[in-house]
C-alpha cells in the first residue's frame, strides 16, 4: 500500500493527539488561557505620589478583558530583601486601591509572603514598597499572588453550568501534563473567556498565551 504524505500527516496527528502534545483538540469545554506576568493597579493617590501631580496613565496596549489595558509606565518593587524588581508593568484603569500581583519565584527574591488571592482581597495581604520617578508608596498589605482563575462572560457560565465563584478542575496537556485544583469562576457581562494563570504555572506546564485547557466535568 502506498503511504502518501496526506496519510503520513493524518498519522503523525492521531500519534500527538493520543500523546497529548501541542495544542489540545477542539471541544466544547475549553477555556484559552492567558499568562499573567507581575503588574500593578494604582489608586490615584498613590499615582501621584509616585509620578507627580495631576499625572495620567499613558495606555500602551488592550488587554484581553474589554476596558482593560497595560500602560507604558513601569515602577520598580523592593521588599525587606532590599533586592529591587525592575520594570514592573502597571495595568490601567485606576482602582479605587493599589494593588501589586507577584509570581510565588519573585516573593522569594523580594523575601515578602503574600498570599493566594483572588483580585481585589487584599485584606491582611503582604507589604511592598513601590519606587516611582517621583516618589515612593509604601503599602502595609496590597501585594498578592493571584489565584488561577477563568473569566466568563453570563452565557459562558450556562455554557459550562457554572456560576460566579463556583471552582472547577483543568487539565492542562501542555508539554508537562498536569491537573490544577479549585480554579475559581469569575463571570460577569462584560468578561471574555479566558483563563489567567502566572508565570510559575505557565512555565511549569510548559504553555502559553491562547494555549487551550480543559475544564473537567467532575
Amino acid at each position: 500500500m502506498e503511504i502518501t504524505s496526506a496519510k503520513i500527516a493524518e498519522l503523525v496527528k492521531q500519534a500527538l493527539a493520543e500523546m497529548n502534545v501541542g495544542e489540545s483538540a477542539e471541544t466544547g469545554n475549553e477555556v484559552p488561557v492567558g499568562v499573567s506576568n507581575r503588574h500593578i493597579h494604582l489608586n490615584k493617590a498613590d499615582l501621584e505620589t509616585l509620578f507627580g501631580a495631576g499625572y495620567e496613565l499613558t495606555p500602551l496596549k488592550d488587554l484581553s478583558q474589554p476596558g482593560q489595558y497595560a500602560c507604558k509606565e513601569t515602577l520598580t518593587l523592593v521588599g525587606p530583601a532590599m533586592r529591587p524588581i525592575e520594570g514592573v508593568r502597571v495595568l490601567g484603569p485606576l482602582r479605587g486601591k493599589s494593588q501589586v500581583e507577584i509570581s510565588m519565584t519573585d516573593s522569594y527574591v523580594l523575601k515578602v509572603k503574600p498570599p493566594v488571592r483572588e483580585s481585589g482581597k487584599t485584606e491582611g495581604s503582604a507589604g511592598i514598597t513601590i519606587i516611582g520617578p517621583k516618589g515612593a508608596v509604601q503599602l502595609k498589605e496590597g501585594c498578592i499572588i493571584a489565584n488561577r482563575h477563568i473569566h466568563m462572560s453570563p452565557a459562558d457560565g450556562v455554557k459550562f453550568n457554572v456560576k460566579d465563584g463556583d471552582t472547577v478542575t483543568v487539565d492542562v496537556a501542555g508539554k508537562r501534563r498536569t491537573r490544577w485544583y479549585d480554579v475559581q469562576v469569575r463571570v460577569r457581562p462584560d468578561f471574555r473567556l479566558e483563563m489567567h494563570v502566572d508565570t510559575d504555572d505557565a512555565n511549569a506546564a510548559g504553555i502559553g498565551n491562547g494555549f487551550k485547557v480543559k475544564v473537567v466535568k467532575e
